[in-house]
């Protein structure tokens, strides 16, 4: 039975993971680079929970719980009594397969190590262990506390023993499991990057602005938000990363990010997590040109 959960990665996704977890009780590792790493999570997670509580969605006391369940440490080691890994790093599959290395070192033999990749092979992390009936993918995406679904993928060896303990723990955390088959991008982020890298080149042609490609969007097909609020939630360079992983393996022209993408990540416009992207952002990451229709 899994009590103890060790989430390895201290950004935007190890911090909603941390919560995803604490929240039905599990005890959260979270382990970092460094203590600075640590420090910038912490004052996160609280500014962020700060947050839900001015909007009334979180009480004091609720949020005393959630931190009292998550624990912090820079030193991998510390997860060795764990009875299931998280991973959460920035995607890139040589420091991924470094650190899978790492895990199956650490962990007891029957633990799960599973990656939150969005594009990346897990069959390339599992082949990095000794025990890759064990590894599989759980996709939750962004933010994983609010996004219902998680994506739970097989690698060419995980385990019918694998993949129902780690739905079992989506279900667990109120999340609905998709099954998937390892392929580049899998589901959501197959589907979604042709749609976002569209509106990206919609709009660097001149055929409307930011505002009215993610209105018409939007309103047209009862959206939460259109196309280019999306890829500013996600992060241009994470856009742009999955983009290139799937031009790379799918060789299909309708992956290759788009120039202004690329134009908007090397001036460090990321959305929200840098204030500006296709739209900028206030302190509390709203619009601060919120549309009057919403």
């Amino acid at each position: 039975m899994i009590k103890k959960i060790g989430v390895i990665g201290t950004g935007e996704m190890g911090r909603g993971l941390s919560l995803v977890f604490s929240k039905v009780g599990l005890n959260v590792t979270v382990v970092g680079l460094t203590q600075a790493d640590i420090d910038d999570f912490l004052k996160r997670l609280s500014e962020g929970l700060d947050r839900r509580i001015a909007k009334y969605e979180l009480t004091n006391s609720e949020k005393k719980v959630l931190l009292a369940n998550i624990k912090t440490t820079s030193n991998l080691e510390d997860i060795a009594g764990v009875d299931f890994v998280m991973e959460a790093i920035f995607e890139d599959l040589r420091e991924k397969v470094k650190l899978f290395e790492k895990l199956d070192s650490l962990t007891r033999t029957e633990v799960i190590l599973a990656s939150c990749t969005s594009s990346l092979s897990i069959s390339e992390l599992a082949e990095a262990t000794k025990r890759p009936d064990k590894v599989i993918g759980l996709h939750f995406l962004y933010p994983p506390t609010r996004r219902m679904v998680v994506e739970v993928i097989r690698g060419l060896d995980t385990s019918d023993d694998t993949y129902v303990q780690a739905k079992d723990l989506v279900k667990l955390v109120g999340k609905e499991a998709v099954e998937v088959f390892e392929s580049p991008g899998f589901i959501t982020t197959r589907v979604i990057l042709p749609f976002i890298n569209e509106a990206m080149y919609t709009l660097m042609e001149g055929v409307a602005t930011a505002r009215d490609i993610d209105k018409a969007i939007r309103i047209g097909y009862d959206f939460s938000m259109g196309p280019l609020e999306l890829a500013d939630t996600i992060g241009l360079d994470e856009v742009m990363s999955w983009l290139e992983v799937l031009f790379r393996d799918l060789g299909d022209v309708k992956y290759r990010p788009c120039p202004l993408l690329r134009k908007m990540v090397r001036a460090k416009r990321l959305g929200k997590k840098t204030k500006k992207g296709f739209f900028e952002y206030d302190d509390q990451l709203n619009r601060i040109d919120e549309p009057e229709d919403r």
